[in-house]
């Protein structure tokens, strides 16, 4: 069994809630957990913009805490 790791992509919606995203690695898939809706998906390529775009079309969650986007 392939060891497992993981991440977490958090954003917060103009109502200042936080929303979060968990990303786990097993091997090369990566799967996606939102903790707010419960929302699940596998991907092999790109999971942290799947679970970005997640967050702003499902949550209109956008603002990222490390300010690295405007």
């Amino acid at each position: 069994m392939p060891s497992t790791t993981g991440s977490k992509v958090r954003r917060w919606d103009q109502h200042g809630r936080e929303h979060v995203v968990q990303v786990q690695r097993a091997g090369m898939q990566r799967s996606l957990n939102c903790g707010t809706c419960g929302w699940r998906k596998g991907v092999q390529f790109l999971p942290w913009l799947k679970a970005e775009e997640h967050l702003a079309e499902a949550h209109q969650a956008t603002v990222d805490p490390a300010g690295s986007r405007s």
